[in-house]
């Protein structure tokens, strides 16, 4: 629970920084903001893995970029939703996916990172199994 709260505040700053960046994304407010990054979790969630397979050809054919494109018809439908958050035009959303995926990405590599660290001494297990031979000729 603590992390999906955590990367909804992530997506919330990822909204503020790219309406801080591109000219044509505005927030009216702090709260807009959030209710924005919950809308956009909801239908990324629901909506895009079905808009990925249906795409999924055009998506493989220009090695992913189209993927950024689903990204800003789902940034566009959010500011359908949202009425203090408004997106001028395509350009805009596709900018504004940029900053919001480049972000997160950001965000979420600390996240992972911090909840993958061994506390005490609780060592994590390697993702190999290491055997030996020992003297009496058995597998360890």
């Amino acid at each position: 629970m603590l992390v999906l709260i955590t990367r909804w505040l992530v997506i919330t700053v990822a909204i503020l920084i790219a309406s801080k960046i591109v000219p044509g994304i505005s927030v009216d407010s702090l709260s807009t903001a959030v209710i924005a990054a919950a809308i956009l979790g909801i239908i990324n969630a629901f909506l895009r893995p079905v808009l990925l397979i249906l795409t999924l050809p055009l998506t493989v054919l220009t090695l992913g970029i189209f993927a950024f494109v689903i990204n800003a018809f789902m940034l566009l439908l959010v500011s359908h939703f949202v009425p203090e958050f408004k997106v001028d035009g395509f350009f805009s959303a596709f900018l504004g996916t940029l900053i919001i995926s480049l972000v997160s990405w950001i965000a979420n590599r600390f996240i992972n990172t911090s909840h993958n660290k061994p506390h005490g001494n609780n060592r994590q297990k390697p993702d190999f199994i290491d055997l030996e031979q020992g003297d009496d000729g058995k597998w360890r």
